[in-house]
This record gives structure tokens, sequence and C-alpha cells, in this order.
């Protein structure tokens, strides 16, 4: 929130109840999942005459950015008053799935995805993936169990691979691991 101004025309309270009406926008690719939980939001300014919003995509090609951006915008203006509402996709700094918050895994996991593993600082290197089936990638968010196997790096989305529980016999949807090297 910028300084000045904003503050003295009430601009505090204002970005509370912006960020309580963001709170209610979920991904419409994982309605369970508030997009502030995702930790796609990246800023909020209020300032006299404008309400500024910047998203970080959580990659470029997603094809919800554009629901995403609208939700927002509606979520927005109706708390902002007459001001004006700017939403805007930031590639700055970039997502990562660092940035989920603990209800957001919660989220995932109801919802049947495995969360991202907990990741660090370090680049990060995504590959596509092997095709070999590999055992134990991610443990199954049904059961909890590790006795898992990819059954293909393609999922749904450029970011999600399929896998099978042979423990509860489910199959389920991860995240790509962030790899390091």
């Amino acid at each position: 929130m910028s300084a000045g101004p904003a503050r003295r025309a009430g601009g505090e309270g204002l970005e509370l109840r912006i960020w309580e009406a963001l709170s209610g926008v979920h991904d419409p690719e994982i309605p369970p999942l508030p997009i502030t939980d995702l930790g796609i939001v990246e800023r909020v300014t209020v300032e006299d005459d404008a309400v500024h919003v910047a998203l970080l995509p959580t990659f470029s090609g997603c094809p919800a950015l554009d629901v995403i951006a609208e939700d927002v915008e509606a979520a927005v203006r109706a708390v902002a008053g007459r001001r004006p509402v700017t939403v805007r996709f930031v590639h700055s700094p970039p997502w990562t799935s660092d940035r989920i918050t603990p209800a957001g895994r919660e989220a995932l996991r109801s919802y049947g995805l495995t969360p991202p593993g907990e990741g660090g600082s370090a680049p990060a290197f995504v590959p596509l993936a092997a095709l070999s089936g590999a055992r134990g990638t991610s443990a199954c968010p049904f059961c909890g169990s590790d006795d898992t196997v990819l059954e293909s790096a393609f999922g749904p989305t450029l970011c999600r691979s399929t896998h099978f529980c042979r423990s509860c016999r489910n199959p389920f949807e991860a995240f790509k691991p962030k790899r390091v090297g």
C-alpha cells in the first residue's frame, strides 16, 4: 500500500477488505483453493483514486489466467467503492510452490492433489519427467501411502502429473516437483 494519501483516506481498512474479498476468489481449476492460499496475490495497492492488484501466474501458459483476473476484478470492485480497479499479472518475483500456505496445501489434498514438497531457495529445474513409471514419487493424498507409481508425466495442465496409489488403488494428480540441478 502506498504511504501518505491512502492512509489518510482510510486505505488501510479498504486494503484489509480487499484481501478478505480476494480470499473468496478460488482457482477455477482447483475449486477449494483460494488464490490467496495459492500465493498468487503479490500485492494490493490502495490509492485515493484507484486500487491495483498484482498477481503472479503459477506458469505463463496457465489457461485460467483470464478467468482469475475477471474474478479478482469483480471481487475487488465489490469493496472498492468508486475507485477504479486494475488487475495485472507480474512475473517478478516468480511464483513458486513455496508460496502455497498450509491451508492451501490442505485444500490441494482435499481435492485429491498431492501438494508439492517443501522447497528451498535454490534455483529450480522442473523436468518434463521420465516415462519410466517411477515409484514412490508422490505420497497419496487419500491414504498417505508412498507406494505410488508415476503413470504419466503429462497431467491435465503443464504443472501436474498423474499417479496411481498401489495401496488404496486410487489415481491422483500431483504438482511436478522442483528439482535442483
